[in-house]
């Protein structure tokens, strides 16, 4: 009797369902964030290694979408959508699949309760979780880099055209091999890894402290808006200078060196990028489309984790609801 009487403590979904539950949030998100990301790349790349400034393309984020919807219409805008789906199913299936199980045994490890949160254990979760999503879906940000970067009309930085996903893998393998395609990882990891090691530890941070002194009840669409809105500040400000420097390696022109392998031919690693910008155009430039960046962070972070909070709520009555009958 004791026993029907305790409420049963509600089961975690599976690494497999999180990731599932996850990608799919992240698909919705990046569908509206993707014009906004087109913007941020195509500013990153205006008057690269130019002191004091090259001749302006692009004022600001607002008129990189007014001239990109004049002159490509929404196939411009939505450069890169495809391998943008791709990846984020990759990314954020794996960061938001994988944070909470890299989080409990990290706990469990320093003799902590698994859910307890604990500010260097979520930090530590957040980055791991962040490489492993960053490693796996390096060939499709490479490519959704270079596809965003594109214009036929008002080019920045290196063009690189390609008429699909397709034709951009074949091209980039037949050119440079596996190599190739795992173009700037290193980069690609450390912008990630920043950007995971506060996005999941400020959302879960803000959240309970809501919850806990009262403000806003758990399951609150307006609790997940709020908490999202904060952590997407916090990963803006924090992977901006990163975001920067992987933009720049992907979309770098390539030369072949002494020993026949093809190399970048602007930058050596993520670190030379940020030095050779620093150098020529100063704290500036890492932050150069930062107001594009946090018109696609910020969106892209509300709809990714309130999306994740509503679709694991569903799938867990859901459940539920299939358990009982």
């Amino acid at each position: 009797m004791s026993a029907q009487a305790s409420p049963s403590k509600p089961k975690q979904l599976s690494t497999v369902e999180a990731f599932i539950c996850g990608g799919i949030a992240a698909c919705l998100a990046v569908t509206v964030s993707n014009p906004a990301e087109v913007a941020k790349t195509r500013l990153q790349l205006q008057g690269e290694l130019a002191k004091d400034g090259a001749k302006k393309v692009y004022s600001n984020a607002i008129d990189v979408l007014s001239k990109t919807w004049k002159n490509e219409g929404i196939r411009g805008l939505q450069r890169g959508l495809g391998p943008a789906y791709a990846y984020q199913i990759l990314l954020n299936g794996s960061r938001l699949g994988f944070y909470e199980p890299f989080r409990h045994n990290l706990n469990k490890f320093i003799g902590r309760s698994a859910d307890q949160q604990i500010p260097l254990t979520s930090v530590i979760a957040g980055a791991s979780s962040g490489a492993v999503g960053a490693a796996m879906g390096n060939p499709l940000f490479l490519i959704k880099a270079r596809m965003q970067a594109y214009s036929p009309a008002l080019p920045v930085g290196t063009q690189h055209f390609y008429k699909s996903s397709f034709d951009a893998v074949t091209t980039i393998f037949r050119a440079e091999r596996f190599r190739g395609l795992i173009r700037g990882m290193d980069a690609a990891i450390l912008r990630t890894s920043m950007g995971s090691s506060v996005q999941l530890p400020s959302y879960n941070f803000t959240k309970n402290q809501l919850v806990k002194r009262g403000i806003l009840p758990a399951n609150s669409t307006w609790t997940f808006l709020v908490s999202s809105t904060v952590s997407g500040m916090c990963v803006c400000v924090v992977m901006q200078p990163a975001d920067t420097a992987t933009t720049r390696m992907y979309n770098q022109p390539t030369i072949h060196g002494p020993d026949g392998r093809a190399r970048g031919a602007l930058y050596r690693n993520p670190i030379d990028c940020l030095w050779k910008t620093f150098k020529t155009e100063g704290v500036r430039g890492w932050y150069k489309g930062s107001t594009a960046h946090f018109l696609r962070i910020a969106p892209h972070t509300i709809i990714t984790l309130t999306a994740n909070d509503l679709i694991i709520n569903l799938y867990k009555k859901a459940k539920d609801r299939t358990h009982r009958v």
